[in-house]
């Protein structure tokens, strides 16, 4: 017999105001623990010096952070002239300095040719594997890093202000994957000045908003209280834009033991929706649930069958 997990059985989704200079593994950290969770996770990691929303999974919950992660982003963010930096943002050191600094009008020239698909590097000073190591335990060893370019998608980008000439405000929503650092340094570069990352808030992840997150100060003073679950959403707030069917409970015994269940006439109406054709239904991802609205399963849409890829279980730890 396996031992028994440390904790308690807490599925859900916690939205955290980050605050700066904590690392995104030390807030899934404290959560943890004011929920005394067997287990948790995080959709996107914010650097230390960086703030805002950072969703946490707890329990069955951190069965779709993929789908939280593969989610649109939104950034607030201050770009500093003048100065390069080995990590892009305010907290390395200075590479190289120039006196120049760009008008509004020079950026805002600038800004069409860094929306839309765009290619980037990513930061040395980045999570990213290189041979099976951080790319930022590298850099800080001080190796060079070398990482290969990788297409982002930036949907809209607008300058919020310009407080001083050293200094301009963003508004970014952007796809996953996108380093906000790497697009103010190529800003710079664009605009002759250099440039770094000196200030940086996620507002949005998906359906989660900085408007619906709670602060970790606040969470931590509800440590193994009641009051804590008060801010514990649904698994299915990561799930939002993909199409959700309510099973019978048969239906729902069959997919728990992983095997597939024939879609119903009615079922197949409600999912055709989401598909310009029956081809692009194939393979289409469902999120299926009880009547009572509890999570039963993920399945794909395969010759007319739902057939689970990721079941949730409720059971004991």
């Amino acid at each position: 017999m396996g031992r028994k997990k440390k904790g308690a059985l807490v599925h859900g989704w916690v939205v955290v105001d980050k605050p700066q200079g904590i690392t995104s593994t030390q807030v899934v950290a404290i959560v943890k623990r004011v929920f005394d969770a067997q287990k948790a996770g995080h959709a996107g990691t914010l650097d230390p010096m960086a703030t805002g929303v950072l969703a946490i999974a707890l329990g069955e919950a951190t069965k779709t952070v993929a789908y939280a992660m593969d989610a649109a982003k939104t950034y607030r963010f201050t770009a500093r002239w003048g100065e390069a930096r080995d990590s892009d943002d305010a907290e390395g050191a200075v590479t190289a300095t120039s006196g120049k600094r760009p008008s509004r009008e020079e950026i805002e020239q600038a800004l069409p040719a860094f929306t839309g698909p765009i290619q980037q590097i990513p930061p040395s000073y980045s999570a990213i594997k290189v041979d099976g190591e951080r790319a930022y335990d590298l850099a800080r060893e001080g190796e060079a890093v070398v990482l290969e370019p990788r297409t982002v998608f930036i949907k809209t980008v607008g300058l919020l202000g310009q407080p001083d000439p050293d200094h301009a405000e963003f508004e970014m929503h952007c796809s996953k994957g996108t380093y906000v650092r790497a697009w103010v340094r190529d800003l710079g570069l664009a605009l002759g000045c250099f440039g770094h990352v000196s200030a940086l808030r996620r507002t949005r992840v998906g359906g989660f908003s900085a408007e619906d997150a709670i602060g970790l100060e606040t969470l931590r003073g509800f440590m193994h209280s009641p009051a804590a679950f008060e801010h514990l959403r649904p698994i299915s707030t990561a799930l939002d834009g993909i199409p959700a069917l309510a099973v019978t409970g048969p239906d729902a015994v069959r997919l728990r033991s992983g095997n597939p269940i024939l879609i119903r006439a009615a079922q197949f109406a409600r999912i055709a929706d989401f598909a310009s054709s029956s081809d692009d239904l194939q393979g289409l991802t469902v999120f299926c649930s009880t009547g009572e609205g509890e999570p039963v399963a993920l399945v794909a849409f395969e010759a007319g069958e739902l057939r689970p890829f990721r079941v949730f279980n409720f059971g004991t730890g």
